[in-house]
């Protein structure tokens, strides 16, 4: 990866994150967090927001079934 390049976070409906580079389009069924900067710096963010891998539907139906 060229370490000029400008990335952007990124957060599906399963609430999982991605890295995009910002001159990308964004692609469908994602949208920015906000989040942008080198590729560390971006990746960084990830590791400290996304602390739950588990995808969202996985999530909500443990929680369902413990209850």
């Amino acid at each position: 990866m060229d370490e000029n390049t400008r990335y952007q976070v990124l957060r599906n409906d399963e609430e999982q994150y991605s890295l995009w580079p910002v001159d990308i389009e964004v692609p469908a069924g994602w949208q920015p967090v906000g989040k942008e900067g080198t590729e560390a710096e971006c990746s960084a963010y990830v590791d400290e927001v996304w602390t739950d891998m588990r995808p969202r539907s996985l999530r909500e139906r443990m929680e369902n079934a413990e209850a």
